[in-house]
């Protein structure tokens, strides 16, 4: 049997390590039932927190802006059931129906059984099915499309709150990345409507991607403007609406559903 470092088996660093693994278990799922049952009054720090109590002066009107469905379930889960329990009404504008395997028909049902877990009604989720911004990881959307048929939906519902991903686009993917970059130039060329504030969601690296709730403690520690966690009956809605993309569910995403800490936790910055 190979020695580990300082001369110990790996049966001698597991029984080391097992008890280390079960306080940290522990101690991230009491800080996470702490901090998910302050429910609104906790997530949201300094200009974040003066923006969304602006927008609860006359109910805030969220926008959350996906490239594919499944976005919203697998990424967006925390922020959508922890604005709506906070009583904000949420849309969901995906701008492509999905259809990297002609599934786009079977996709748009899903996606609208998916928002109906997460609270949002079919007459709030609009997908985009438009020639120029197809369904494709290695391709950069036009940023001029984009920002013209976000605004439009934007001004048409009078949204005072946009959330989308950051420039990781969370896995790297240039469908997300072209959503950030499009929300980015309508916010630096101060073309958004007065008091209409854009959250991204922050991407991590591999490691705490796929720690679960462990990643509680280090989402609390690290700066950010908003932090959305997840009871565990919510969690386990997250999982349910998820489920709802049948047609995605291969191996490694039950595994996501499992592990990731997305299905858990959401934390995001303010551009």
């Amino acid at each position: 049997m190979a020695a580990g470092p300082w001369g110990w088996g790996p049966a001698a660093l597991a029984l080391l390590l097992a008890p280390l693994l079960v306080l940290l278990l522990g101690g991230a799922r009491r800080l996470r039932r702490r901090y998910a049952a302050d429910g609104a009054r906790a997530p949201l720090r300094g200009r974040a927190a003066a923006a969304a109590a602006a927008a609860r002066a006359d109910g805030a009107r969220v926008l959350l802006v996906t490239a594919h469905p499944d976005d919203e379930a697998m990424f967006f889960a925390p922020t959508l059931l922890r604005l709506g329990r906070a009583g904000a009404r949420a849309a969901v504008l995906c701008c492509s129906a999905g259809n990297y395997y002609n599934q786009g028909e079977i996709r748009k049902k899903e996606l609208e059984q998916s928002c109906f877990l997460l609270g949002i009604p079919a007459s709030n989720v609009t997908v985009v099915d438009h020639r120029d911004l197809p369904d494709n990881p290695a391709v950069e959307w036009d940023t001029q499309l984009l920002t013209a048929l976000v605004l439009k939906h934007i001004e048409a519902n009078n949204i005072n709150l946009v959330v989308t991903f950051d420039s990781g686009g969370v896995s790297g993917h240039a469908n997300h990345i072209s959503l950030y970059t499009a929300l980015r130039y309508l916010h630096s060329e101060r073309k958004l409507p007065e008091g209409c504030r854009v959250l991204v969601l922050e991407s991590v690296n591999l490691f705490r991607k796929y720690i679960s709730v462990l990643d509680v403690p280090v989402s609390c520690l690290l700066p950010r403007d908003a932090l959305f966690i997840l009871t565990e009956e919510e969690t386990e809605q997250a999982r349910r609406a998820m489920q709802c993309h049948r047609s995605q569910l291969l191996w490694f995403r039950r595994i996501y559903m499992l592990f990731s800490r997305y299905m858990v936790i959401n934390s995001l910055r303010l551009l």
